[in-house]
């Protein structure tokens, strides 16, 4: 099973080498403010000025009937409708220029984690706040939802000017919690989402692959298009210590083991990359849009990957 990292010796963290900084590099970014200063950064400095937005999208939904009047198209008469009362009736629909999208950030115990960088949870919420903020600049509805064994804050999606504001309110006053089942709170989530939306969940995914697997599907069941994005810590990825090591279970108080890393290396490095290869082919068999943000990365080594990939297919499309 997955262990969720971690802590190291204090004899690690006082020698271990520190990355070199650029200008999008997420631990860099923390150092100049909130995450309203970081989200305008990243998105007036990097997303707009060098991506096109891959998000925008229109689409038209049913209201209501009404009664059928001389002048009206036919070709908006409900014959359905008309077969079974025998009146004409017209289609009306409301033309929707804007995505709505929910923004569903993990504040989980494992979240918590850090290395050398910032935490697993810092570098979602830097993330969540970017996202919202490219959002609402092209006048598309955003809503937030961050959890961890349950719902714990929750901003409806919304174009009013207030909402970025919020949504940056709500993330910096967020800590992490408790251990999580993703599963569990994704079908919690689900049914409260009533109209289809563009879900961006954000978490290191560090759950049971098949459950979580049949929420993702769950979500693409009801319509909404998801992007997921796992976020993980380098020492996750390349299980770097080196020296005897004390693990902490974030989600869980006092599940501590001193472990030689060298004996756990390779099998830990070999579950992790089969966990990370299901996940990755589970998403694409349910169709959800997968990426891996590493804490360690530039913020345009991956995202802006992603968002070069999804233009591409759009472009397609």
């Amino acid at each position: 099973m997955l262990v969720r990292l971690i802590d190291r010796s204090s004899s690690f963290v006082n020698h271990m080498a520190r990355p070199t900084k650029t200008p999008m590099d997420p631990t860099a970014l923390a150092k100049f403010g909130g995450l309203e200063v970081v989200a305008k950064m990243l998105v007036e400095g990097y997303m707009i000025g060098q991506h096109k937005s891959p998000f925008k999208g229109s689409s038209v939904e049913f209201v209501e009937h009404r009664q059928y009047y001389p002048g009206d198209e036919i070709k908006h008469i409900d014959w359905r409708a008309f077969g079974k009362t025998g009146h004409y009736y017209i289609k009306e629909y409301e033309e929707e220029t804007n995505l709505r999208s929910y923004l569903i950030v993990d504040s989980s115990g494992s979240m918590a984690y850090h290395g050398a960088t910032i935490s697993k949870f810092d570098y979602a919420r830097q993330l969540a706040a970017a996202l919202a903020y490219l959002l609402l600049a092209q006048r598309d509805a955003c809503g937030l939802i961050t959890f961890d064994t349950k719902i714990a804050d929750r901003w409806e999606p919304s174009t009013n000017r207030q909402t970025f504001q919020q949504i940056v309110n709500l993330l910096e006053a967020r800590r992490p919690g408790k251990e999580t089942e993703l599963s569990t709170v994704f079908s919690q989530i689900l049914p409260t989402i009533k109209r289809r939306s563009l879900i961006f969940l954000i978490s290191d995914c560090f759950d049971r692959i098949e459950p979580l697997a049949a929420a993702l599907k769950l979500f693409r069941s009801a319509r909404h298009e998801v992007v997921l994005f796992q976020v993980v810590a380098p020492e996750e990825e390349e299980f770097t210590f080196k020296h005897p090591t004390q693990f902490r279970n974030l989600e869980r108080a006092g599940h501590n083991i001193l472990a030689d890393p060298y004996r756990l290396r390779k099998q830990y490095l070999d579950k992790y990359r089969q966990f990370t290869d299901e996940l990755t082919r589970q998403c694409g068999n349910a169709g959800v849009d997968y990426l891996k943000l590493r804490t360690d990365e530039p913020y345009d080594k991956g995202l802006g990957a992603f968002l070069d990939r999804r233009l591409r297919r759009k472009g397609r499309g």
